[in-house]
């Protein structure tokens, strides 16, 4: 989508993107947690495996929040929704002509978690 999305949707992203950037945040900070605390695997392994993890999800990080402006919108509305880090309730902010566009898009994402806007 070569376009930029109304001021009105780009309003409403700038008002959730705090929340969505938490919730992305909380999820890694969760696998690491959940990686730290593995006592089946050794100190070492566990260093390794959250350092691994770590550059991983930077790079999501920079995919999914880097660029933040109003002419990537629609592009980074669609991976959060196609990762399932929008709820249905922020979706739901946004007009009918935004909502389907994410849709679109986030199904040529082709992630494997994706969630119907509602």
């Amino acid at each position: 989508m070569g376009r930029e999305i109304r001021e009105a949707d780009w309003k409403v992203f700038r008002e959730i993107h705090p929340a969505v950037l938490a919730r992305f945040c909380d999820r890694v900070l969760s696998e690491v947690t959940r990686l730290a605390n593995d006592a089946t695997t050794s100190s070492h392994e566990r260093y390794l495996l959250v350092f691994e993890l770590i550059k991983q999800r930077d790079a999501d990080f920079a995919a999914l929040f880097d660029d933040f402006r109003r002419s990537t919108a629609s592009r980074q509305l669609a991976i959060l929704h196609s990762r399932g880090l929008l709820t249905g309730e922020e979706c739901a902010r946004f007009s009918s002509e935004t909502q389907e566009a994410v849709k679109s898009l986030s199904e040529i994402c082709g992630s494997t978690k994706k969630r119907d806007l509602q």
